[in-house]
């Protein structure tokens, strides 16, 4: 894992191009729509997306359709893993912490009067 890819995916842009890609294979024209930047701004996070491996480019006449990759997906998912733990044993302690602080306050009742 590289700092690299978290670079490329912390830029907004270039997270909704890859989020918009979840849904399947684009064209840039269809990018542009849905993102709503232009198309050289789409085409320049296309080629740093590209470049990183995230997305990969399929001819198709004139067009040039781009999908997800799924390999560096995968490595990030084995990447946060191995740190999974560390927050889970955190939030263990957090529930651990809130259930005493409510056991030991007593839950005030408003009076209701008639």
């Amino acid at each position: 894992m590289h700092v690299s890819t978290f670079q490329v995916l912390a830029d907004p842009m270039r997270l909704r191009i890859v989020e918009t890609l979840q849904a399947g294979e684009h064209a840039v024209n269809d990018l542009v729509d849905k993102v709503d930047i232009h198309q050289s701004g789409v085409s320049r996070h296309l080629r740093i997306l590209h470049e990183a491996g995230f997305v990969q480019v399929r001819p198709e006449g004139q067009k040039r359709l781009y999908s997800l990759r799924p390999e560096p997906f995968c490595e990030l998912n084995a990447w946060v893993t191995n740190y999974r733990h560390f927050w889970e044993a955190r939030l263990d302690k957090f529930a651990e912490a809130l259930s005493y602080k409510q056991k030991a306050t007593p839950t005030k009742r408003k009076e209701i009067s008639k």
